[in-house]
C-alpha cells in the first residue's frame, strides 16, 4: 500500500507539470480553434531561460537564497516565453487565420522545428544539468515526499485558480469567451479580438514557463529536446480531460501523469506510453469530446 501511494504522489506530481503545459494547449484551442504545436517547445524555452538566470545568478552573487532564485528564474522565464509566444502569434499565425486550416497547423509545426534548432544551436545538444536547488525530503508514516513535490502541486494549484478565476470573472475572460463563440460578433460588439488572441498566448505561454521551471527544479536538467516529449503529453492530455475545458486540461494531466507512474511501477516501464495513448482512444471511443470536454456544435 505504502509503494502504491509513494506512486500516487509521484503521478501527482508529473501530471501536475502536465496539466499546466496543457491548459495553454486548450486555451488557444478554446479561442481560435487551433493547435499550438509549438507549445510544448515555449515550455521548453521556459526550462532554459530559468537555467540560464541561475547561470547569471551563481555567476553574479556568491550566495542567493533558494526562494530568490526561484522566484527570478519563474518571472524571467514568464517574461521570456511570453514574448516568443507573442511575436510567434503575430508573425506566424495571425496573417494565416483566416486561410484554409491545415495552413496555421503546418506553421505550427514549423515554428517548433525552429524553436528546437535555435535552442540546440545556441546551447548546444548536450544536456544541462544545475545543482538540486531543493533537497529537502520529509517522510510521512513511510511515504517519501519531497518539498520539490509540494512546491510543484501547490504552485498548479494557484496557478489553475487564478487562470479560472481570470476566464470566468473578468472583462478579460469575458471578451475570450466571446471571441470563442463568435470572433466575427465579439469584434462587432467592441472587442479587440486581436488583442483577446495576444493575451491568451502570453497566458499559455506564462504557464509553460512556470512549467518549465518546476519541471528544471524537478529533474535538475534540460535539453533542448525536452519540449517534444512533455509537449506530446500534455496535448493528449488535453484531448483527454476535454479540449477547451481548463478544468479537465488539468485533471487530463493528472490522469496521464498517473497512469505513467503506477504503469511504470507495477508493469513494464518501456510500455508506459502505449498504456497512456490506450487508455486516451478507449475515452474517445466512448466519450469523443473528453472526459469534461463539450460537444462541438458546427456553426451554420
Amino acid at each position: 500500500m505504502e509503494y502504491f501511494i509513494q506512486q500516487t504522489v509521484n503521478g501527482i506530481t508529473l501530471g501536475s507539470i502536465y496539466g499546466m503545459i496543457a491548459i495553454g494547449y486548450t486555451m488557444v484551442y478554446g479561442i481560435i480553434g487551433m493547435i499550438n504545436f509549438a507549445h510544448g517547445d515555449i515550455f521548453m524555452l521556459g526550462a532554459f531561460a530559468a537555467l540560464i538566470t541561475f547561470l547569471i545568478l551563481t555567476a553574479i552573487f556568491t550566495s542567493v537564497t533558494v526562494v530568490v532564485a526561484l522566484i527570478v528564474m519563474m518571472a524571467v522565464a514568464i517574461l521570456m516565453a511570453s514574448l516568443w509566444n507573442w511575436t510567434i502569434e503575430r508573425i506566424a499565425y495571425r496573417p494565416l487565420r483566416g486561410s484554409f486550416r491545415l495552413a496555421p497547423l503546418i506553421t505550427a509545426i514549423g515554428m517548433s522545428i525552429v524553436l528546437s534548432n535555435f535552442i540546440q544551436v545556441t546551447q548546444g545538444p548536450r544536456n544541462k544539468p544545475i545543482p538540486q536547488l531543493v533537497s529537502q525530503v520529509y517522510d510521512v508514516y513511510g511515504i517519501s515526499i519531497s518539498l520539490k513535490q509540494i512546491l510543484i502541486v501547490v504552485i498548479t494549484v494557484v496557478m489553475m485558480t487564478a487562470f479560472w478565476y481570470l476566464v470566468n470573472r473578468t472583462s478579460l475572460g469575458r471578451a475570450q469567451r466571446a471571441t470563442e463563440q463568435d470572433r466575427k460578433m465579439a469584434a462587432l460588439l467592441g472587442i479587440d479580438v486581436d488583442r483577446t488572441i495576444s493575451i491568451t498566448f502570453i497566458m499559455g505561454a506564462a504557464l509553460a514557463a512556470v512549467a518549465g521551471t518546476m519541471y528544471l527544479m524537478y529533474y535538475g536538467v534540460a535539453v533542448f529536446s525536452d519540449g517534444f516529449t512533455p509537449g506530446v503529453k500534455a496535448f493528449t492530455a488535453a484531448v483527454l480531460g476535454g479540449i477547451g475545458s481548463l478544468p479537465g486540461a488539468l485533471l487530463g494531466g493528472l490522469l496521464i501523469g498517473l497512469i505513467e507512474s503506477l504503469w511504470s511501477a507495477y508493469f513494464s516501464i518501456d510500455y508506459k506510453d502505449v498504456a497512456t495513448f490506450s487508455i486516451l482512444a478507449i475515452v474517445l471511443i466512448f466519450k469523443p469530446s473528453g472526459i469534461l470536454g463539450r460537444p462541438e456544435i458546427e456553426k451554420v
